[in-house]
Formats: C-alpha cells, sequence, structure tokens
C-alpha cells in the first residue's frame, strides 16, 4: 500500500507520529507536508497536490493534517473523484471507509492526541468500502463529480 501523507505548520508533530507509525508497518509513505526543504506551501495547496496525486491513481490512500482537519478536507474534495472525510472518533474513521469508500482521511492536531489519530489510522487502513446500501450513494456523489 502506498500512501500520501501531509500537514500544516499545525500539525508537523502529529503528522510526523503517523508517518512513523506508518513506516513502521512497512507502508510506503510520500510526504507533502509544509516542513519538507523547499516547501513553503500552506495548508490549500498541500492539501490540493495530495488530493490530485490519491486521484491520479499515484497513492492508494491519503492522510491530511491540519490543526481542526475542517480546511483540509474542504479543500481535497474539490479535487474531482476524491471523497476526504474528516475523522475523529472510530466510528467515523470505520464509517468513512466502509459506507463513503473515502480516500483520503483529515484529522485535527488541535482537536485529538497523537495516540488516538495513529488508533483512527489503523481502524481506517483496516477497513474497507462495504457497497451494499452504500453503493447507490456512492455512486450518487460520483454523479456529482461529473457535473462539475
Amino acid at each position: 500500500m502506498k500512501i500520501a501523507i501531509g500537514a500544516d505548520d499545525a500539525a508537523t508533530e502529529m503528522k510526523n507520529a503517523v508517518k512513523a507509525f506508518l513506516v513502521e508497518k512497512g507502508i510506503e509513505v510520500a510526504d507533502f507536508s509544509h516542513d519538507l526543504p523547499g516547501n513553503a506551501q500552506i495548508y490549500p495547496d498541500i492539501a490540493h497536490n495530495l488530493a490530485t496525486a490519491v486521484a491520479a491513481g499515484d497513492f492508494d490512500r491519503g492522510i491530511l493534517v491540519c490543526g481542526t482537519g475542517i480546511g483540509m478536507a474542504i479543500v481535497a474534495n474539490k479535487v474531482r473523484g476524491i471523497r476526504a472525510a474528516q475523522v475523529h472518533d472510530n466510528y467515523s474513521a470505520e464509517r468513512s471507509r466502509k459506507s463513503n469508500d473515502a480516500q483520503i482521511m483529515t484529522m485535527g492536531a488541535r482537536v485529538i492526541g497523537i495516540e488516538l489519530a495513529k488508533s483512527l489510522v489503523q481502524i481506517w487502513l483496516d477497513s474497507e468500502f462495504e457497497a451494499g446500501r452504500s453503493a447507490s450513494k456512492v455512486e450518487r456523489i460520483n454523479f456529482y463529480d461529473d457535473e462539475k
């Protein structure tokens, strides 16, 4: 599995912890964050670039972290074909994948702690889209995406 990760200056510590957690699991991680040498981008740029790479199929999934997770989710969802979900508890982490087939999760470093973030990432990675009753709803989301 290949995961793209990105964070702004409010979430560097959480991003680094989640990135290390993923690497320990043998997951390939590419970092789109602001704290990389030569990258002075603000969170909308980070979220857009990461979401575009996920939509293009360069990565299986993406994780975005900012102060609240809200701004990153808003921007990522502007990329055609992307379903980004803000996740701050076990249930939303699981359902974002099982019901909504979200390819990107967003979290807020000012909202949750690092250990919870790692736990949510694990739940999110372990969850797969169930289709069933949700399939027609995700198809409808895609329909609206195609109207853009």
